[in-house]
Parts: structure tokens; C-alpha cells; sequence
């Protein structure tokens, strides 16, 4: 900052950039459907959410990169220092990601009774979007979305964006505040459905475990074990949201 090289422009680009990407490109997917005549063409590109996330991913990336260096610093200096001798980070990550699994539960329980009035009036269906995807893609969505998804969200919203909005506006609570909005937000672009409960519930739902992985940033200043507790979470997504044995899942956790 003392050399100018930080503006607020890069931040406040880079946070609305995933919300930005993703509505983007599930509406030109829209149009290729709409071309094609298939029924409910925006619904229906929703459900490629997870190969064209990555497209998204990569857009961050590309920005990230060049705001990075006009700063003078890399890509790879967003995730700071990988400490795995005797496990360190693979620990650490797990004892976030047995911190995250109440907090996750919490913020979607809460989401419900705020949104739907209590978990039993929230459309299940709705919320987790079940669908089954040709092979192919269900193959890239638990072999590949997932390592890149988890990667340059952290890099994004905590690696890049929280410590400059911090810097920037003199106040943590000030950079908590945009960060935690869209990156809780976020979640209700993949995919986007014109439903304002949906909408409302999926941009609440995360909100305390987002706040909970951004005051853990705050404090080691390192993402490998984010990224390491991340991983599970978007894998788990990928099964119950992307392939028939979610639906089996679920409907096994309702008999």
C-alpha cells in the first residue's frame, strides 16, 4: 500500500467476481439450450453447475493473477507457506473440518427456521438439486471440480481479498463484513434459481462457517489447511448434489 501498488479495485472485483462468472455462464449455457428447444433451458443449465464452475475458477484465477502482479508478488505467494512435515497442515486441517461439519450444520438449520420457517417446510428437492449427469461428467465432478473449486476459493475471498480489504479500509470487521456477505452469497449461483427463498436460504446457510474459516485465516495466515479441510466438503457436494446416489443417500437418510 505504501507503494500504491494495492487499490480497492482488484478486491472489490475479485469478490463479486465467482457470483459474476457463474450467473454468466449458466445463462449463455441457458441460450445454447433455449437454441436447442430443451424444456426449461436456464433450469436445466443449472444443473452443468459443476463444469462450468471451473470456467468461472479459471476467470478468478486469470484476474488474480494479474492484480498480483502489478503488486509485485505471485500467484502462488496468496497461499503462503505449505507446512506438511509430520503431518502439520493435513492436522490442522482436519481438527477445521471437525470445527466446520457444526458450524455447516448450524448456519443451514438456521437458514431454514429464518427462511422457510422450520427445517420441515424446506423443500429438499429444491435446496439440494438433485440430477443425474452423463458419466463423463460425473467422473469430472468428483475426480477434478473439486480441486480446483476449494483451491481458488480460498485464494479468492481469504488469500486475496480479505487481507487487502483489511488493509484498505483500517478495519477487520469492515473486510469480514464484504468478504462474509459474498462469499455466503456465492453458494446461491450454482446453480441460480429465480426463487427468492432459494436464494435467500443458500446466500444465509454458509454464513457462520464462512465466518469461522475467515477468522481462522486471520490468524495463521496460511491456506494449505483451509484447502485441506475445504477438499472433503466440496467432495461430499459433488456426491449429493451431482449424481443419482445422492438422491439415494438422501432418500435413505429419510426412510
Amino acid at each position: 500500500m505504501a507503494a500504491g501498488r494495492v487499490s480497492w479495485t482488484g478486491p472489490l472485483v475479485l469478490v463479486v467476481a465467482r457470483s459474476a462468472f457463474w450467473l454468466a455462464l449458466q445463462s449463455l449455457l441457458a441460450l445454447v439450450f433455449l437454441a436447442l428447444h430443451r424444456p426449461a433451458p436456464f433450469r436445466t443449465a443449472g444443473q452443468w453447475w459443476p463444469l462450468y464452475a471451473n470456467f468461472g475458477d479459471l476467470g478468478c484465477l486469470l484476474g488474480m493473477k494479474y492484480f498480483t502482479r502489478k503488486e509485485g508478488i505471485r500467484l502462488r505467494d496468496l497461499i503462503g507457506p505449505i507446512r506438511m512435515r509430520w503431518g502439520h497442515d493435513l492436522f490442522l486441517g482436519l481438527g477445521i473440518l471437525a470445527l466446520a461439519y457444526p458450524c455447516a450444520m448450524a448456519g443451514s438449520y438456521l437458514a431454514q427456521v429464518l427462511v422457510y420457517g422450520s427445517p420441515a417446510r424446506t423443500p429438499t428437492a429444491l435446496i439440494l438439486q438433485f440430477h443425474a449427469l452423463p458419466i463423463w461428467d460425473t467422473v469430472y465432478s468428483l475426480t477434478v471440480w473439486w480441486v480446483i473449486q476449494s483451491v481458488t476459493e480460498e485464494m479468492t475471498y481469504n488469500g486475496y481479498v480479505l487481507p487487502r480489504l483489511q488493509a484498505l479500509s483500517g478495519h477487520t470487521w469492515t473486510a469480514m463484513l464484504i468478504v462474509g456477505f459474498w462469499g455466503s452469497a456465492q453458494h446461491c449461483m450454482f446453480p441460480f434459481i429465480p426463487d427468492w427463498r432459494y436464494v435467500a436460504y443458500r446466500s444465509l446457510m454458509m454464513a457462520p462457517l464462512i465466518l469461522l474459516i475467515m477468522a481462522i485465516y486471520l490468524r495463521i495466515r496460511r491456506l494449505s489447511p483451509l484447502i485441506l479441510a475445504h477438499w472433503p466438503m466440496d467432495i461430499f457436494a459433488a456426491i449429493l448434489t451431482g449424481t443419482q446416489l445422492g438422491a439415494a443417500m438422501m432418500a435413505g437418510t429419510h426412510s
